[in-house]
């Protein structure tokens, strides 16, 4: 949903396990859908001058820098070396690309943009990060 449209009185944060329903104001009581157990829900925000510190992606309020940007993605699986993703990506106009991956993956993420790359460790395990934003291209 382009950021414009997002609603102000809906809060949608993505953990591990599951996807986590509120209001802002807290009056409402929180609702959570299971996540895959196969599969593990990364949103990477790759930036050039600005960033933020997040652990958990808020779908909702979440905010990068490149918006409707061309990025190459290639996930690479650490334990056997194999690629499990390379394609092609436009980050959303809230700046993130959205990654479907194995769940239990520890491997390395690389994103391009303009000439430019940046590698980062990943890991979709019970306790990781669903929202990566240290990603610099430079």
């Amino acid at each position: 949903m382009p950021v414009a449209e997002r609603p102000d009185d809906l809060w949608a944060s993505v953990e591990p396990d599951q996807l986590v329903l509120s209001d802002p104001t807290g009056d409402l009581e929180e609702a959570a859908l299971p996540m895959p157990a196969d599969e593990f829900y990364l949103s990477v925000a790759p930036y050039r001058t600005f960033t933020h510190d997040c652990f958990f992606h808020s779908l909702t309020t979440c905010l990068g820098e490149l918006g409707g940007e061309t990025v190459q993605v290639t996930v690479t699986d650490g334990a056997t070396g194999q690629t499990v993703l390379d394609e092609t990506r436009t980050t959303y106009d809230n700046g993130f690309v959205g990654l479907w991956l194995p769940r239990d993956l520890t491997g390395t993420l690389t994103i391009a943009h303009e000439g430019d790359s940046t590698t980062s460790p990943v890991s979709t395990g019970d306790d990781d990060l669903t929202c990566l934003t240290t990603m610099q291209v430079a």
